[in-house]
């Protein structure tokens, strides 16, 4: 199917879909369906229809400047006009190729990151929570809202392990980035040396799952509950409010202890284990359109090494797309972590679009 084709189709789909909410015929839940995809693509519509306008002008243009009876003043006007759609449509085509790529169903979606201290020890643990508060700080900026879910903390104020919910528009296309090894250069508050030393976190980011997406049978879980514990093991509750919830077909565990309530530390496991199930059946289904890799920044592995944060000279340095920012201070405020994403996102963007083009040539 050629480009223009694709650009025949959507707006087509836009005029059925106008036309079927307009019928009165429509359930509720089909209407809500249809009203969401009208919603996504009415943009799409909009910039085609930008595009085709600049066209015909340009094409009114070419018949003024052919015609040997247009005037001098007008023929100098039209050829000035010309030259600035010659600029504006490629700049517009780029923009509706772009919105055109297929989307990731998941990036409209809340997501569950998951942080765990790497190597390193107790710097390793001081680190997975300077990550934990710059995703805070992050959200805040984009009105995201963050939840704990389940914390484990190491004695001197780091994390073990700290796995966290983030709800607002369109999280999961700008966090999934985040997804794999971070190493952190510096030197420990716990070295009287002054060397520097290398530590690392593991960040796990998935799309939050709905009911609709994957189905659980009560008896292939095992829910245990015990006592919460803080740092050092002591205990926090002295009631069995933890919840740990074992999928026995998987083998995936997670547990919950954040909350007094064995009924909110359930449900927040089992928010926990809905996102893993369902982002194991979105890697296996990932894994049978292994071409598609090719258009993808990463792999989106965990035990990838993709972001290095190096204290001691001030700079943040992505190794997927090999951009160093000499911005650290404000990366872990939160404030220049969309240049690093963004650029993702474009490296990303600009990947799949070359192969498109080689899949077409």
């Amino acid at each position: 199917m050629s480009w223009r084709d694709r650009l025949d189709r959507v707006v087509a789909r836009s005029r059925e879909l106008s036309d079927r909410m307009a019928s009165g015929t429509l359930e509720a839940q089909e209407f809500t369906a249809l009203s969401k995809e009208y919603a996504d693509i009415s943009p799409i519509v909009e910039k085609i229809e930008e595009f085709r306008a600049v066209e015909q002008e340009q094409a009114g243009l070419a018949e003024l400047l052919d015609d040997p009876d247009t005037d001098a003043e007008m023929r100098g006007l039209a050829k000035e006009e010309q030259e600035a759609l010659k600029e504006r449509l490629p700049e517009l085509e780029h923009q509706l190729q772009l919105m055109l790529l297929p989307k990731d169903a998941a990036d409209a979606r809340n997501v569950i990151v998951e942080i765990r201290a790497g190597t390193g020890g107790d710097e390793a643990g001081l680190f997975a929570g300077d990550l934990f508060r710059m995703y805070q700080k992050y959200a805040g900026l984009h009105g995201w809202r963050i939840e704990l879910i389940d914390v484990s903390e190491t004695d001197i104020g780091g994390f073990n392990q700290v796995i966290a919910s983030i709800n607002g528009a369109d999280v999961f296309a700008k966090m999934k980035y985040e997804s794999g090894v971070h190493r952190v250069q510096r030197v420990p508050v716990t070295e009287s040396g002054g060397r520097i030393h290398t530590s690392a976190a593991t960040v796990a980011v998935l799309p939050e799952a709905e009911e609709v997406d994957v189905a659980i049978d009560e008896k292939d879980l095992r829910v245990d509950t015990y006592r919460s514990q803080g740092a050092g093991g002591q205990h926090v509750n002295t009631t069995d409010s933890a919840v740990r919830i074992t999928h026995l077909p998987s083998g995936i565990v997670v547990q919950c202890q954040d909350e007094k309530s064995q009924h909110k530390n359930r449900a927040k496991a089992m928010k926990v284990l809905l996102a893993r199930l369902y982002e194991h059946e979105r890697e296996r289904q990932e894994t049978e359109r292994a071409a598609d890799r090719k258009g993808q920044v990463g792999s989106g592995d965990r035990s990838e090494r993709i972001r290095t944060y190096n204290f001691p000279q001030g700079r943040v340095t992505d190794h997927r797309i090999n951009l160093t920012l000499y911005k650290l201070d404000k990366v872990l405020e939160g404030e220049a972590l969309d240049e690093v994403l963004d650029a993702l996102v474009l490296e990303e963007q600009s990947a799949r679009l070359a192969a498109l083009a080689e899949d077409a040539a």
